[in-house]
């Protein structure tokens, strides 16, 4: 049958979307125009240089900014949310009411659509294989580069995210959220050239704003910025996260996106055997967090020793996520609508449970092992709210009295796993209680995300974010900043004005040219000029040296312990300790042992505590 010409077979633009794109585009002709202003005016002693040094001086124009880095975060993920539902809406004909995760099954031919994504992300990387950078997230800018973002790479980051997320793959768009949040503070910052500290502070509370954004909850994202982005709480640091956590929850409210994930209305009283199966719940989804995570490192170390491009993977990961969802889809996508589905619908048995929880897991795996790019804190929080469920069946078959209501133990589920993943235990105490409003059930929840975390921490020693970097060979742990530490080299400790003397020089003769007092330390070289040992001048005065003939070669010490100019702080004050030197020799290079200076421990650990001092003194402003 032939259309008739005034048909537009196209489906309607959703009125709320309509209203974000206007919003978005009028929002980014403001801010081109104000960045186009001050690029103009940035050198003149106009209004541009007075409003940076308020920013720099004045704690409450810094409030301000984060209110407007806020506000942006919040605008930013309902734009985002809404196009990985239209994504997913087109791709797997979803109806308005629909979710992805929420769907009773999945159509065969649909199982090839997180294929397809796959391909579209491995075209994506094969374009941007010729990028000799790293892309950076929130975690490392603070911890090692002050706050520094590229917009380009939080462009890219997201891109990415939103092509995973649409096609169904099993990550999250937190991820995407915060990145875009931290990357807007992150230029805003530069914009007024923010001491490293506030920068860092700002970039907290772009990630504040976009997690408060995204779960309806301004604690929560208070809290994720203070353990996960910024590393500490202080009181400095209190009113621009909290001024950017309500800005962005009352730019979705606007919207009509302001309500949590979940909502938990019959809450229960909490006693000791309710605590005691909390604790042992807590317990199990930590262990379960530390499965999800090494099975992510496996299955990206299993790639690799096939040697499949890394172009590939993502198809091939597409390929196996689409097998998965045909068995259920609710491991399609973050879960949305399989959470809702979840707090609404009876428990699942606990067979079935058990069954979607190693699904889920393998899903998000396989996803994140194969290239797919995104997150786990919602993932986390549903496959928590399912193995709560199981704690409920458990806890039914203990005592009918215990957990009356399912909610609170899939509640408890939904912390302690998160907890073990992205590692917050305030921020997922802080969820439990804007989601449910109850006190005791918080207290409750956070003994489950304490437990948790505390065997995360024993036996693993990880968050997620931090397992990806100790995969590539970081060795960061935390958003603490320790740039400045790793800044602090070797090379820029040294003395240079060394003195030495040939390796066989009598010791007869080192005593005329170096009399007590003349010198502490001498360094003795080879016939090549290559570094031989280290002289400590009272050695040649013991009366432990027999012979005054023999050569300096008999008091060398540390001849195998050298340093590099480009070694760290931490590093070089290990091998001081390792080898018990109050001094050792730095080398231009390792193979050629060309000696350019010494360097005492003494002199590290000064250098050291007055940049931690400092360090603290920018944190506290």
């Amino acid at each position: 049958m032939s259309e008739s010409p005034d048909h537009d077979p196209r489906p309607p633009v959703s009125p709320l979307i309509a209203g974000y794109d206007a919003a978005f585009f009028n929002m980014g002709r403001l801010w081109s125009g104000v960045f186009a202003w001050w690029a103009i005016n940035a050198d003149d002693r106009g209004l541009p240089a007075r409003l940076r040094s308020l920013m720099r001086r004045r704690e409450s124009w810094l409030v301000l900014l984060a209110a407007i880095v806020g506000m942006s975060a919040g605008v930013m993920v309902l734009v985002l949310r809404e196009l990985a539902y239209l994504a997913q809406s087109v791709l797997y004909q979803l109806s308005p009411e629909q979710r992805l995760s929420g769907l009773g099954s999945l159509p065969l031919d649909a199982a090839l659509i997180p294929a397809c994504g796959g391909v579209l992300l491995g075209l994506i990387t094969l374009v941007l294989r010729r990028r000799k950078s790293r892309y950076v997230d929130l975690v490392e800018a603070n911890a090692l580069h002050g706050g520094k973002l590229s917009m380009v790479d939080s462009l890219i980051i997201t891109g990415q995210t939103l092509v995973s997320n649409g096609f169904g793959a099993s990550v999250g768009l937190e991820a995407a959220y915060t990145q875009m949040g931290g990357g807007v503070a992150s230029k805003l910052g530069d914009l007024f050239q923010l001491r490293r500290g506030d920068l860092r502070n700002l970039v907290g509370c772009g990630a504040a704003g976009a997690i408060a954004a995204a779960f309806g909850a301004p604690l929560t994202g208070a809290f994720y910025a203070f353990e996960l982005i910024i590393g500490t709480y202080t009181i400095a640091t209190l009113a621009p996260v909290v001024a950017a956590s309500i800005a962005a929850v009352l730019v979705t409210t606007l919207f009509g996106h302001g309500e949590p994930i979940v909502r938990v209305m019959n809450v229960v009283g909490i006693g000791l055997p309710q605590v005691a199966l909390i604790a042992m719940s807590g317990l199990v989804t930590g262990g379960i967090g530390i499965l999800l995570m090494r099975l992510v490192g496996l299955i990206e170390a299993g790639f690799s020793k096939l040697k499949i491009p890394g172009w590939a993977r993502p198809a091939i990961g597409g390929v196996i996520l689409g097998g998965l969802g045909l068995l259920t889809p609710v491991v399609l996508s973050a879960g949305h609508g399989a959470l809702q589905n979840a707090f609404i619908a009876s428990p699942l048995p606990v067979v079935l449970a058990l069954a979607v929880v190693v699904l889920k897991i393998l899903a998000s795996a396989i996803s994140l092992g194969s290239g797919l790019r995104g997150g786990l804190f919602f993932a986390s929080l549903f496959l928590g709210a399912i193995l709560g469920q199981v704690f409920y069946w458990l806890a039914l078959a203990i005592d009918t009295s215990l957990f009356p209501d399912p909610s609170v133990p899939m509640l408890i589920g939904m912390a302690g796993l998160a907890a073990a993943v992205v590692g917050g235990p305030l921020t997922m105490a802080f969820l439990a209680l804007e989601t449910s409003g109850s006190l005791p059930l918080t207290i409750a929840v956070l003994v489950a995300a304490v437990a948790s975390s505390m065997l995360v921490r024993e036996t693993f020693g990880y968050s997620f974010t931090t397992w990806r970097f100790h995969l590539r060979g970081e060795t960061i742990r935390s958003a603490h900043d320790v740039g400045w530490m790793r800044n602090l080299t070797v090379g820029k400790m040294m003395r240079r004005d060394v003195k030495s003397v040939p390796e066989r020089t009598s010791i007869k003769e080192f005593r005329r040219l170096y009399p007590l007092g003349a010198a502490t330390r001498v360094i003795a070289l080879r016939e090549d000029g290559r570094y031989a040992g280290l002289i400590e001048v009272a050695d040649a005065y013991g009366e432990s040296v027999a012979d005054d003939t023999a050569p300096v070669q008999t008091i060398l010490r540390h001849a195998d312990v050298i340093l590099h100019p480009a070694l760290g702080a931490g590093d070089a004050e290990a091998l001081f300790e390792k080898h018990n030197a109050d001094a050792l020799v730095v080398v231009s290079d390792l193979a050629d042992r060309k000696v350019i200076g010494t360097l005492t421990e003494s002199h590290l650990l000064r250098r050291y505590a007055n940049e931690l001092e400092k360090a603290r003194s920018d944190l506290a402003r």
